[in-house]
């Protein structure tokens, strides 16, 4: 019988907490923005930036800050019914244009809160009403801009505890020269050596990452 294993596709525990969040230079302004609920600037503010940079574990942290009564929705297509001066976290959301205008006008009225979360600046979404429009150009947006090597790294090895691996440093060096530089692709680079490593039996070392990687 073959000493190879058979990997299992399960999901990564993927730690979603303040305590868990790499902070640098590129996301600095969007926590800070976070952070200073209940005193932003406006009742709904947006944080943008490219597939996997954290924006989604921003909005998580909010949510942790606020408490349950935050809600949070992922890539929404409608509402459900909501409480009085909700908290809401919308990760990418796909809401009717009308409903969308109706939602920020209760925000801005009735009190709450709306933290957006996209990969584009609301400001540049393709919106045909002119009023949501008008009032998406409004909210106050900060970007998540891409990591440097600092951040890369510590993402790299975040996704990796949250498989429960340690990869050791000459490991996370390696991939930082030899993998596309962006956070979707230090996710998808963790769940395939994690494969692969499960497969071959052994640690995920340099040489197993030239194999899987090659």
């Amino acid at each position: 019988m073959s000493g190879t294993q058979l990997p299992f596709d399960l999901p990564p525990r993927n730690a979603m907490g303040a305590a868990d969040f790499v902070a640098s230079r590129s996301n600095e302004a969007a926590l800070t923005l976070i952070d200073s609920w209940p005193n932003w600037p406006a009742p709904a503010l947006a944080v943008h930036g490219p597939a996997g940079c954290g924006k989604t574990h921003l909005g998580h942290v909010f949510q942790e800050k606020v408490g349950d009564t935050a809600l949070f929705l992922t890539a929404p297509t409608r509402l459900p019914d909501l409480p009085e001066r909700p908290v809401l976290i919308l990760d990418e959301p796909r809401l009717d244009e009308t409903d969308f205008f109706h939602l920020l006008n209760r925000i801005k009225s009735d009190g709450g809160a709306l933290l957006i979360l996209s990969r584009e600046a609301p400001a540049r979404w393709d919106v045909k009403l002119p009023d949501l429009a008008s009032r998406l150009k409004a909210i106050p947006t900060v970007e998540v801009s891409p990591p440097d090597d600092a951040l890369l790294a510590a993402v790299l090895v975040k996704h990796f505890a949250d498989r429960q691996i340690h990869v050791a440093p000459d490991v996370i060096d390696y991939l930082l020269k030899h993998t596309e530089r962006s956070f979707a692709a230090a996710a998808e680079t963790a769940a395939k050596l994690d494969r692969a490593a499960l497969a071959e039996g052994r640690a995920i070392t340099i040489p197993l990452v030239k194999r899987t990687l090659a």
